[in-house]
């Protein structure tokens, strides 16, 4: 677990680091996506779209646009996920 993370866990506050790449906008798992899969696990896409509250079509249409942007700008996803 990444440096920042450790200390959101430990201490149990939310994550104010917005330029933090594990960072989301969910404080039930302290804003960090990292504490969001220790504590839920791995989620598909439908799994996500109810804990965001919206349409799984929806998830699926910014997964599609976040891979195509990681194309475009010649990343590698292993190396995008794995930095």
């Amino acid at each position: 677990m990444k440096k920042c993370c450790a200390l959101c866990s430990k201490n149990n506050f939310d994550c104010k680091n917005k330029e933090c790449r594990y960072w989301i906008n969910f404080p039930e798992d302290n804003n960090c996506s990292l504490l969001s899969i220790h504590k839920n696990g791995k989620m598909n896409l439908r799994e996500i779209a109810m804990r965001e509250g919206i349409s799984y079509a929806r998830v699926k249409q910014i997964q599609d646009a976040a891979l195509q942007k990681l194309k475009k700008r010649g990343l590698d996803l292993k190396q995008f996920l794995y930095d």
